[in-house]
């Protein structure tokens, strides 16, 4: 194998490894071009936030949070704080359930 082969085969390796592409939307060249640029693009931006942040998680880590977060309205700095951590200071404690049990 040349080595642009073996280019090619490491970047789907890190591809598979690092982003979360479950399946792709579209069959065509540029649709696919299209997710796999805003997946690394996504990669790149929480790794930049991640380090601005000076944040001690990795950054699978780091996805896994925000992925959960991601329609919260709540400071990012808040939601990497300590999750066991409950003192009241957080305003989304008081929310009401919809089922009381």
């Amino acid at each position: 194998m040349d080595v642009a082969g073996q280019y090619v085969v490491q970047s789907f390796k890190w591809i598979k490894q690092n982003l979360r592409i479950k399946h792709f939307y579209g069959t065509s060249e540029n649709a696919v071009k299209t997710q796999i640029w805003t997946a690394v693009s996504v990669y790149a931006l929480a790794a930049i936030i991640k380090k601005e942040l000076a944040l001690d998680v990795s950054l699978y880590t780091f996805l896994q949070i925000l992925s959960v977060h991601s329609f919260e309205k709540i400071q990012l700095s808040h939601a990497f704080q300590g999750a066991g951590d409950k003192n009241g200071d957080n305003p989304y404690d008081i929310q009401l359930n919809l089922f009381d049990s």
